[in-house]
């Protein structure tokens, strides 16, 4: 009878078989005399995806003397739920009924502790297993290391991962990851490469970690070399690397990620698709990722968040709003990080009415209080239509002290409508914030050079000289066959760099006969009008869109993307220069202000 149970056990999928089991052998006195059988209903109820913990609580309460290996069950099922501290409290138990735990014990209540982010719980723990000689065990010393990291104790993990003798696979990802966390891709990189053995959990963490640093371009690095070792990605090394792609606008590299994922057969998941949808929109392929989020089977907030500020930063606001509606009607409720998106599409397509309409109904329809970010937004929206004043006003009252990114969305609008009076009084502000920004002090003083103030503007510049205040140096990037370059204000280091400039000159005598004259009202003052061309036409992005004609085939698409601010998408219809055709796109991470 009982080997037949046993065997039902084993096929049984859903609580109604189990309960039906359980009465059986009940009635049978099997119960009782069976503690395996027990054991097996108990891991069953608690721990499988069809369980109910409820009912596995119920059963192990008419046990008369549980083993460890029963409690050991419900703390491991507790630290799975929302509420994992239940786990600590049964560890509790099994001091009071005088058991001694074992290796199995300690891995989930730290589990526990971890996810509570209970430090002081965790180190009670710690000493218990040290008291009970389990601390040196590999599975419990793993389970520490990993606490203390994420408890953000990361010299306490690593004095436990050089004190161990027993190290494995898991133990230096632990370690691996816990430097990654910290922004410590260093030290993550050195101890990558003195692991005995990897997998590809260990080329995710060093991949996550640089991207985490904003090193997209070493993060695609490493997932070449991943490729080279014929370590297969899973889904967690995609997200990152999509992450990576959609930060440096490589295309290439981010379609290839889809095909792969394609060409395998993986699940769209959400955080895939929502990874695959950001990085198709910030690359300028607005329609792809499109495409992919209508091929979504499920879609959390995230993801609807995600395609709204997709079509935001490409200025397709009103889609925005329809998609923002569409997703109300689908019982989808918005957070805070919605509204940002959905006020900056609003911002980008200049709806200054629905913008007004929509931060009102965020307090109105959903409680949500607005935030600085909020705030940010409603000003950049007001800045940008010229409504300088209402913008002012709102900065004024805000509930909260405006930062740097506030007055710096006033003072674009100050700078697009040459608001000089308004300029001066947003920049004080800036200054006491921000007093080593040089971006600042260059605003200022582009201000007074397109206002005819050319004194004021050299006296702006020479105050920078004085504090020794620089303007952070623009980047641009560009994808070739899968390979980033990037490029810096003046820069010479390119081994193209002759051909790039011949390219350019040759560019700019073809728009000179178009009739293109270039604004050099806000370049350096102090240097003749010979040396400010020379200045405009070594600017990092026109630097990256020679390399792209030199290097891309006739009607393919240059992409450029800024480290600053925006990303340029530009699109060649033939190869004659005279009839080259721009479409500039604003693709930025914080395309708000």
């Amino acid at each position: 009878m009982s080997t037949t149970l046993h065997h039902l056990l084993k096929k049984c999928s859903n609580m109604k078989q189990l309960k039906q089991i359980q009465a059986h052998i009940t009635t049978t006195g099997l119960l009782h005399i069976d503690v395996r059988l027990l054991g097996r209903l108990l891991s069953f109820a608690a721990t499988s995806d069809s369980g109910d913990l409820h009912y596995a609580t119920l059963l192990f309460s008419h046990l008369h003397h549980p083993n460890i290996f029963f409690y050991n069950t419900l703390i491991k099922a507790h630290s799975k739920t929302a509420s994992p501290q239940f786990s600590i409290s049964i560890y509790t138990q099994i001091l009071l009924a005088g058991l001694v735990p074992d290796i199995f014990t300690f891995p989930p209540l730290l589990k526990a502790c971890t996810q509570l982010l209970a430090f002081s719980q965790g180190q009670s723990i710690h000493g218990q297993a040290i008291k009970f000689a389990l601390d040196s065990f590999v599975y419990v010393n793993n389970s520490l290391i990993h606490f203390y990291s994420i408890t953000g104790h990361v010299n306490d993990a690593r004095q436990l991962f050089d004190s161990c003798r027993d190290l494995d696979v898991v133990s230096w990802n632990s370690m691996l990851s816990a430097y990654a966390r910290i922004g410590d891709i260093g030290m993550a990189k050195s101890l990558f490469d003195e692991m005995p053995e990897r997998n590809a959990v260990s080329w995710s963490a060093l991949i996550a970690g640089y991207v985490q640093c904003g090193l997209s371009k070493e993060a695609l690095g490493v997932f070449s070399n991943m490729q080279v070792e014929l370590i297969k990605p899973n889904e967690v090394t995609l997200v990152s690397v999509l992450s990576a792609c959609a930060h440096l606008g490589a295309l290439e590299q981010g379609k290839w990620v889809h095909g792969y994922l394609k060409s395998n057969g993986m699940e769209l998941s959400v955080f895939l698709g929502t990874s695959l949808i950001e990085m198709y929109a910030k690359c300028g392929e607005v329609e792809l990722a499109l495409e992919v989020f209508n091929e979504m089977g499920v879609r959390n907030l995230l993801a609807w968040t995600t395609m709204i500020k997709g079509l935001a930063m490409h200025g397709r606001g009103l889609e925005a709003l329809y998609l923002f509606s569409d997703m109300e009607k689908a019982g989808i409720i918005p957070d805070d990080i919605t509204f940002i998106e959905v006020l900056c599409a609003c911002t980008h397509a200049g709806l200054i009415d629905q913008g007004r309409k929509i931060f009102d109904s965020m307090t109105r329809n959903y409680g949500i209080k607005p935030k600085i970010e909020h705030y940010g937004c409603m000003v950049d929206l007001l800045a940008r239509g010229g409504l300088l004043d209402e913008a002012r006003i709102m900065v004024k009252n805000m509930p909260m002290e405006p930062d740097a990114l506030i007055w710096g969305a006033l003072m674009a609008g100050c700078r697009f409508y040459r608001n000089v009076e308004l300029a001066e009084y947003v920049v004080k502000h800036l200054i006491q914030l921000e007093p080593n920004n040089g971006g600042v002090y260059v605003l200022l003083s582009n201000i007074y050079a397109a206002s005819g103030r050319q004194d004021d503007a050299r006296k702006v510049r020479e105050l920078m000289d004085t504090k020794g205040v620089a303007k952070s140096a623009g980047s641009s990037s560009i994808e070739i066959r899968g390979t980033v370059h990037q490029f810096i204000v003046g820069d010479k280091s390119h081994p193209q760099i002759r051909e790039i400039l011949v390219k350019w000159e040759e560019i700019e005598r073809m728009l000179k006969l178009e009739g293109y004259v270039p604004n050099k009202t806000e370049v350096l003052l102090d240097i003749d009008e010979e040396d400010k061309e020379e200045a405009l036409a070594r600017h990092s992005e026109k630097l990256a869109i020679a390399f792209g004609l030199i290097s891309i085939a006739d009607g393919v698409a240059i992409r450029i993307v800024k480290n600053l601010r925006f990303a340029l998408a530009i699109v060649r219809s033939n190869g004659n220069s005279a009839s080259m055709s721009y479409r500039l796109q604003l693709i930025s991470s914080n395309n708000h202000i």
